[in-house]
């Protein structure tokens, strides 16, 4: 019952994070129109990259080690303190080199300034230790009352097109002030630790090899926004934003099981338990595929009116966009589980970045001609054709690891299921006329469809469903 509360809170969690962007994006994307929030879109997508440099792969290394010696708190804390120390002096390169960027970058320079206070506070992110001991309750509650305050701070303060500057800075700080809510905590949960029992650079090597997984995965989630923004114009750069976020939202329900699992399964490892590992395994695919296909299919299927209905006038493109989009929510979703879940706690970080860096390259070789061709609907493609690539050489990877009928069991129904239910909606949504309340009777005309032939297919996640339901009970 841990994991699924722990799942539960991280999707709480995020799914905030990225609801009350969303929230707060139908009443900026009017105030601050198309060329404001391209301009955001497009310089954040700069900043990322030196975020990625201070981040160091410390994501998913600072979760995998505090999850292996979290039974030994001196051992924890230790580890804890050099993984930290790491991080800030990555951070601190990371500055020196965005400010030598800065002198030979003048476009918008106010705009990137304001960006830099997202690398400042990724300096005082430690999500990553609260993760590793599956205390998801702590870094839930802090960090949804920060995005609370965030939103009620955009509605007051944003008020026009001139507002960008504001904007960003109103973001950034959010994240900074909801990375030092964390803190205080840290004195009840370690112990005291000396500087001089401390090696924090036996560390780095680790990091580095899962820092270019991180490379790799950040060039295809970035790559195309400032490839758009160059290449395009930056309306072209905001409109892939605003499709991302819609179809982020919904992989946020799927991909939190991949944090949740990560600790989980790296602490069966520590114990040497590989047949547990397998059927969690197992078990977290069904569950993953039988929400993606009908959140894959839904999505595609009320797409093209609810961009336009969502983010107002001149937003159309989002709509066509989000419907190429939607495919990797199923295809995130299963490399989600066999790269974060499986191969990154079971000690295969050589595949996890051989598949993510062959994401990058496939990504990198389609967007230039795709892009030049096709523009916005060129790059949402070659973010479908990378992503596919990464999953299938994780899905080769495991293939001497894994039983795939075992894997795949239940799969095909939830195909045929999401598919009857796409069919149906799709047609409402293009030939009824457009309203929320049509979308809504077009959502729920969908789940039932898809649920009832879950029944006549007798899918085995029921079954799981149930038994979840009456230990709740008896609990």
């Amino acid at each position: 019952m841990k994991v699924i509360k722990n799942y539960l809170y991280n999707v709480g969690y995020q799914v905030l994070a990225i609801i009350v962007p969303l929230i707060t994006s139908a009443y900026v994307s009017r105030v601050l129109r198309p060329e404001g929030v391209g301009a955001n879109s497009f310089t954040n997508s700069i900043i990322q990259y030196f975020i990625l440099f201070a981040n160091m792969g410390i994501g998913y290394y600072g979760n995998r080690q505090i999850a292996y010696v979290r039974e030994n708190k001196d051992q924890m804390s230790k580890t804890f303190w050099e993984i930290q120390i790491v991080k800030t002096i990555m951070t601190l390169y990371a500055f020196v080199a965005f400010e030598i960027f800065m002198i030979f970058y003048t476009r918008q320079p106010e705009y990137m300034w304001a960006q830099s206070l997202n690398l400042i506070a990724i300096a005082f992110d430690i999500s990553w230790f609260y993760e590793g001991i599956e205390d998801f309750k702590v870094t839930v509650l802090k960090n949804s009352l920060v995005k609370v305050i965030s939103m009620i701070a955009i509605f007051v303060f944003i008020k026009g097109p001139n507002d960008v500057t504001l904007y960003i800075v109103v973001l950034a700080l959010s994240t900074l002030i909801g990375n030092l809510t964390l803190w205080p905590n840290i004195r009840r949960d370690l112990n005291k630790v000396s500087l001089k029992f401390l090696n924090p650079w036996q560390h780095f090597l680790p990091m580095a090899e899962l820092f270019i997984p991180q490379i790799a995965t950040q060039v295809y989630v970035q790559l195309n926004k400032t490839m758009l923004g160059v290449m395009v114009s930056e309306k072209a750069s905001g409109y892939y934003q605003y499709s991302d976020n819609l179809v982020k939202l919904i992989l946020a329900l799927v991909t939190a099981t991949g944090t949740v699992m990560l600790p989980h399964v790296a602490n069966a490892v520590s114990h040497g338990d590989m047949h547990k590992v397998n059927q969690m395994l197992y078990k977290s695919f069904d569950f993953v595929s039988a929400v993606s296909y009908p959140m894959m299919f839904g999505l595609a299927g009320i797409s093209l009116t609810l961009a336009p209905n969502y983010y107002g006038p001149g937003y159309f493109p989002v709509g066509p966009a989000m419907m190429i989009e939607s495919i990797v929510i199923l295809i995130i979703a299963w490399s989600n589980v066999l790269g974060v879940q499986y191969l990154l706690p079971t000690h295969h970080q050589k595949q996890f970045t051989i598949s993510v860096t062959l994401g990058a390259i496939v990504n990198l070789i389609l967007n230039i001609p795709l892009i030049r061709l096709w523009g916005l609907t060129g790059a949402m493609w070659s973010t479908v054709f990378s992503e596919i690539s990464v999953t299938l050489y994780q899905m080769w990877s495991v293939r001497h690891m894994l039983n795939f009928k075992e894997l795949f069991a239940d799969s095909w129904k939830y195909f045929i299921a999401g598919l009857a239910m796409f069919i149906p909606v799709f047609w409402m949504n293009t030939h009824l006329r457009s309203s929320w309340l049509m979308m809504g009777v077009e959502v729920l005309v969908g789940i039932i469809i898809y649920v009832g032939l879950l029944f006549v297919l007798r899918a085995k996640i029921l079954d799981e469903a149930k038994g979840l339901i009456r230990k709740r009970i008896k609990g």
